[in-house]
């Protein structure tokens, strides 16, 4: 009995508590921190998506640099700036210093940022590869607070030093960091591309990036247009789980269960009440919504799945735009030809609204260079920010890859300068990890993204269809073109007609048929189109 209490002891003492700081120091893979070039792409995404927000609830057009260094001991220097609205000095050690601290998880409300880690892992990233802290400027009403900051790893609270307080006018946040285990080169995963889709998402932003060799390159804002304020918003009942409605039930303050889902539902009348509580008869709808038992919950949630609702609320859902996308896709893409496809709003599991918009540009500086030829390229967001890894596990490359593209004469996609884009817009939108680069393949999104990209092929399709179309009638107008002049000349060998009327005589009546014949084939076109709607 000793021996058996001294190992129940001894296993005892083997356990202990870890702080998030600890695990994700141990799992930075689960970041995004994996790979050289990955990872200092992580690092700029997460300042430049902090940036936008800011800069957006200050009613600011977002004026972000990035500038990235090589240091001759092999590590880089990161300077990242905004013009947004700063960090309250007794907030800097939340923001930058401790992880999991946010204002953004809690709340439904549409923004880039959820979970309240991307920054802050970023100087503890600075922290384990070089040793040095991160240095922090941040400005507001002329009044200026710096300081070096870095995080104790075994309490997840921040260590603050050499702070500073003056005047100055500067506003924003501007931060520095020094790095290793990172790479800069310009491929489909670096630093330069995912700023480029950030500009392609963002028109009203204008960002400078100054690479390792010294160049600028400046992504100039296209609108002047900002993007609506982004409101909060209660949960829509379709969706719901019986999970869902126990916990928010349970933590309710309202008198009544009637009372407590017309407050904290969206589109939940007085009416709907009386709705459901006529087809849950044996439910009272007067106690107290903390009474709420798990087979009543797991009624009303079969209830609200039958009967009819009111879409969700589109004012919480803030897309680009379709007139502000067509300006971005113009000013990066400078395609031939494009479609922009903005859906109405849906709602998948949690009661939670979501809305795609899709665009297909061909062309022009569409598509992705490969080996020096341009091919296919998919532009993937989530509330207008690029997500450029983890691709096989997204709700969107699925959807891509579910379209029968064919049907659209878009067969040989993948060889063509085409580019697609979509852009997943929600309050909560559901990410595969907490590295926030995959939007969870559920079947109510994909659908939605196969239905944006389907229309936008079909116009796209059109269109080419036209181009080869018009080259087919003008190589058959070659052809009676280049034998006019002979015929001509044996007619007035054997008529003595003139060689000249007879050629222009030819010529008006080889353009009349081509032209009904032209006229034929768009006849043909409309009725296939027609066809193919109905199917």
């Amino acid at each position: 009995m000793e021996e058996i209490s001294n190992a129940e002891e001894e296993l005892s003492k083997q356990f202990r508590e870890y702080s998030v700081a600890e695990f994700f120091k141990r799992n930075r893979q689960m970041l995004g921190y994996t790979g050289k070039i990955r990872s200092l792409t992580t690092i700029v995404h997460e300042a430049v998506t902090n940036s936008l927000d800011s800069a957006e609830d200050a009613r600011i057009l977002p004026d972000i640099s990035v500038e990235i260094k090589e240091l001759p001991d092999g590590h880089f220097k990161l300077v990242m700036e905004d013009n947004g609205t700063g960090v309250p000095k007794k907030d800097v050690g939340k923001a930058f210093g401790k992880l999991l601290a946010g204002t953004k998880f809690h709340v439904l409300r549409q923004k880039r940022g959820q979970q309240g880690l991307g920054i802050s892992y970023a100087v503890l990233f600075s922290q384990l590869t070089t040793g040095k802290p991160a240095h922090i400027k941040t400005g507001m009403d002329h009044k200026v607070f710096e300081c070096n900051i870095s995080i104790d790893v075994k309490s997840n609270e921040p260590v603050i030093t050499d702070e500073k307080d003056y005047s100055e006018k500067f506003k924003g946040v501007k931060i520095e960091l020094e790095v290793s285990e990172v790479g800069y080169n310009r491929s489909e995963y670096g630093v330069y591309e995912y700023l480029r889709r950030t500009a392609i998402a963002n028109p009203h932003a204008q960002i400078t990036l100054v690479e390792p060799n010294g160049e600028i390159i400046l992504f100039p804002r296209a609108s002047t247009t900002l993007p609506k304020i982004s409101e909060k918003v209660l949960p829509h009942p379709l969706g719901l789980t019986t999970s869902d409605l126990i916990e928010m039930s349970h933590a309710s303050t309202a008198r009544k269960l009637g009372s407590f889902f017309q407050n904290e539902f969206s589109r939940f009348s007085a009416d709907k009440v009386k709705e459901i509580s006529d087809l849950n008869k044996e439910i009272d709808f007067n106690k107290t919504p903390s009474s709420l038992t798990w087979s009543e919950a797991e009624a009303i949630v079969k209830t609200i799945e039958n009967i009819k609702w009111i879409a969700p609320e589109t004012s919480v859902l803030i897309p680009i735009g379709e007139s502000q996308l067509i300006k971005a896709l113009k000013n990066i893409l400078k395609p031939e030809e494009m479609k922009v496809v903005e859906r109405k709003p849906k709602v998948y599991r949690g009661g939670i609204p979501f809305m795609v918009e899709a665009g297909i540009a061909y062309g022009g500086e569409s598509g992705g260079t490969v080996g020096g030829a341009k091919k296919l390229e998919i532009l993937r967001y989530a509330n207008s920010t690029p997500l450029l890894f983890d691709s096989g596990s997204c709700a969107i490359s699925e959807a891509v890859k579910d379209i029968d593209w064919a049907r659209y004469d878009l067969n040989k996609i993948e060889e063509m300068p085409i580019t697609v884009f979509v852009n997943f817009v929600s309050v909560f939108v559901p990410f595969t990890g907490t590295s926030k680069l995959a939007v969870s393949p559920e079947e109510e999104i994909i659908s939605e993204i196969k239905l944006a990209l389907m229309e936008c092929a079909r116009s796209i399709g059109i269109y080419l269809h036209t181009l080869e179309h018009a080259h087919d009638e003008e190589e058959r107008r070659s052809i009676f073109m280049r034998y006019i002049g002979e015929v001509a000349i044996c007619l007035n060998d054997l008529t003595g007609i003139d060689i000249e009327k007879t050629k222009k005589k030819l010529e008006v009546i080889a353009k009349e048929r081509t032209a009904i014949a032209e006229e034929g084939d768009k006849i043909e076109e409309l009725e296939e189109e027609e066809e193919n709607e109905e199917e």
